[in-house]
């Protein structure tokens, strides 16, 4: 039941009641894992051609498999009744849907990150608190179940690994350090970040961990005074961009998930419903010309906590070191700013002679994982100090209320060793696979590197 019939699987009967009753041993038995390949001997061609947007296209019908995609009459509207692809055997509801090019690396604990996030965002939009009013915020995003709130799915990146067999030009943007994943698709100027309230499940379910009624919950957050329960998560503000062919193919198909990745993303059964109403809405509007308003799309964010599980490797490790088309490259939305640094650098001469290392930096994205988690948090330290700072010192250098205590650092002041040592936690995916003790435990110890401190440190005046 695995695969398509054109590639060499073969349809599984209908059976039901027992193994034993149906003769067929354990082998036999249909796997809850369904492997969906998505050419078929009719269109094994057309998949080979990277600029048409075929692949992504079909990946997307054959998951989210909308009714209006099947061969017969549309007999149902309702995001729940799964009227499955033609291409498909099987027609099960699933939990889950994973879809990824043959060059991306699934891995347990991304498939482990993507539910956790996901169980984190509903925790969030079923919370009684984020209905009250507050105080407006810079930084914070409040999730309900209403039809304004945003629509929010976690998504993913890709990363390659910088190598001694990429170019000179992937080599400087990396300033000497090899081995290390970088993304190519995305620059500091593609994310936002953003605090969101109550943004915090716990285990069993869909279980929030800020506001617990239940006295004999062995976990619940356990907060200081005037500490915030949620944590911070990465707004993809820009589209991603690759390299060509594969941006081509993601103007004729775009991500359904704006600021997503159309070559690795993710699904819950959850999230399909609500992608598919708003595909009916939208083609409903379509055919009968009608303006009526469809909900949020859908937007990928990713926890600042636990930033590297959805850093998917690209394994041919070919990306880096290519030139982005012309006007599709990452940080597109500050593209005039990037052309006025480089005319600057070129009037004060200051790379004369050094053509190379200016391509380098103007012509090529190279983004590390650290500098991705870095900017990251830099960028929310720095938005929750502008909303603290009420008498703002335009003269001053750097954060004035509030700031890092890993990065906010100097060489008189340097960086004790623990922080470092939650940093490696962080990194390793360990605040999301020993969530329960992290976010319930009373050691505050990790909580910045876990994206689970609101306000960051206090800066002592001196």
């Amino acid at each position: 039941d695995a695969q398509l019939i054109n590639c060499g699987g073969k349809q599984r009967p209908a059976q039901g009641g027992n193994l034993a009753d149906s003769g067929s041993t354990a082998e036999e038995r249909p796997s809850p894992v369904q492997v969906v390949v998505v050419a078929s001997a009719a269109t094994a061609d057309s998949c080979h051609d990277l600029k048409s947007g075929f692949m992504e296209q079909r990946m997307q019908d054959l998951l989210i498999a909308p009714p209006f995609k099947t061969d017969g009459e549309v007999k149902s509207s309702d995001p729940a009744v799964k009227i499955t692809h033609p291409d498909l055997i099987s027609t099960d509801d699933h939990d889950l849907y994973i879809a990824l090019k043959w060059s991306s690396l699934l891995t347990l604990r991304g498939v482990n990150s993507f539910l956790q996030a996901s169980a984190d965002l509903a925790a969030a939009a079923a919370s009684s608190e984020n209905e009250k009013e507050k105080a407006p915020d810079s930084v914070t995003v409040a999730l309900s179940k209403g039809p304004s709130s945003p629509f929010l799915i976690p998504s993913f990146v890709r990363v390659s690994y910088v190598s001694e067999e990429n170019s000179k030009v992937a080599k400087w943007r990396m300033h000497g350090d090899f081995f290390h994943p970088a993304a190519w698709e995305i620059s500091k100027d593609s994310f936002d970040m953003t605090w969101i309230p109550d943004s915090l499940s716990g285990s069993g379910g869909i279980t929030n961990l800020c506001h617990s009624k239940d006295p004999n919950r062995s976990t619940s957050r356990s907060l200081a005074e005037d500490e915030d329960c949620g944590q911070w998560w990465v707004y993809m503000a820009e589209e991603q961009m690759p390299t060509t062919p594969e941006v081509y193919a993601n103007e004729i198909t775009s991500p359904f998930i704006q600021g997503g990745s159309n070559f690795i993303w993710m699904l819950t059964e959850r999230h399909r419903r609500e992608v598919v109403k708003q595909m009916i809405c939208r083609r409903q509007n379509q055919i009968s010309g009608t303006n009526e308003k469809c909900g949020q799309i859908p937007q990928a964010v990713i926890p600042l906590g636990d930033l590297e599980s959805f850093l998917i490797n690209f394994t041919p490790n070919t990306a880096l070191g290519k030139k982005h088309v012309q006007g599709r490259r990452p940080g597109y939305s500050r593209e005039k700013e990037r052309e006025q640094d480089r005319e600057k650098v070129r009037e004060r001469k200051q790379l004369k002679g050094q053509e190379d290392i200016e391509k380098a930096l103007f012509d090529y994205t190279i983004y590390p994982a650290a500098l991705f988690r870095k900017d990251a948090t830099l960028k929310a330290a720095r938005a929750r100090d502008d909303a603290l700072t009420k008498n703002k010192d335009k003269d001053a250098v750097g954060p004035q209320t509030v700031k890092s205590t890993y990065y906010d650092v100097t060489i008189t002041k340097p960086r004790g060793p623990i922080l470092g040592w939650c940093q490696a936690i962080v990194r390793k995916g360990l605040c999301t696979l020993y969530s329960d003790y992290f976010r319930a435990s009373t050691d505050q110890r990790c909580m910045e590197a876990c994206g689970l401190k609101k306000n960051w440190e206090k800066i002592e005046k001196d």
